[in-house]
């Protein structure tokens, strides 16, 4: 037998949560643990009884769908903001504290359904159109100041190497494509695990993008 996903509602609008208590109480695989009209409310109640995952609104009274998000971020429980507000700093904010999910309250029953399930699985779920925009402004967004990567700390050559790293190439690849030895590789890459203070390449990787080095070499 497939495990139940207990869900959590809290949204002020009495109706809405109407609508969605019998969407999930009918779709098999689901069950309504409880819901709630205030922030207050649905911090206490989520608190207590532990659902798998809530759908929060951003605007209710007693405490926004944010500050749930925030409160509960040590519960176990994974929480979708459902609103009409898209505002750009409602989702950054939300992601930023621990939100699993960003809808819109114009997505269609079977899209909110499909991303509880996503969720629960462990993964997030974000509305297209707030993924696009999201796109495009980190690909607007001015590159940080890569305190990492400045040129008197790494050589342009070992610089070559971040990023192909970043990229995703093996040792040989990067060897190849730089004409290199893979030894010589391996040994640019110890020497920037020390110089950087990492012990791995998947770390490497990380700070070449946060860095914008991928997006500095087009």
């Amino acid at each position: 037998m497939s495990e139940v996903i207990r869900v959590f509602l809290a949204d002020d609008d009495a109706e809405f949560r109407g609508v969605y208590r019998r969407i999930f109480t009918r779709t098999d695989g689901f069950t309504v643990t409880g819901e709630a009209g205030t922030g207050e409310d649905a911090i206490r109640m989520i608190r207590a009884l532990k659902p798998d995952v809530a759908l929060v609104d951003v605007q209710m009274p007693g405490g926004s769908g944010l500050d749930v998000v925030r409160a509960t971020a040590e519960n176990a429980t994974r929480v979708i903001v459902l609103t009409t507000f898209d505002l750009d700093e409602y989702v950054a904010e939300a992601i930023r504290d621990g939100a699993a999910g960003f809808l819109l309250k114009n997505a269609s029953t079977s899209e909110v359904v499909a991303a509880v399930r996503v969720v629960h699985a462990g993964h997030s779920s974000l509305a297209p159109e707030v993924t696009a925009r999201l796109m495009d402004q980190f690909a607007l967004r001015p590159r940080p100041t890569p305190h990492a990567f400045t040129d008197a700390l790494l050589s342009e050559r070992e610089l070559q190497v971040v990023r192909l790293v970043a990229q995703g190439m093996s040792n040989q690849e990067i060897a190849e494509a730089l004409f290199l030895s893979p030894e010589t590789v391996r040994t640019y890459l110890k020497r920037l695990f020390a110089k950087l203070d990492i012990s791995d390449r998947t770390r490497l990787a990380v700070l070449a993008h946060e860095a914008g080095l991928l997006h500095e070499a087009r």
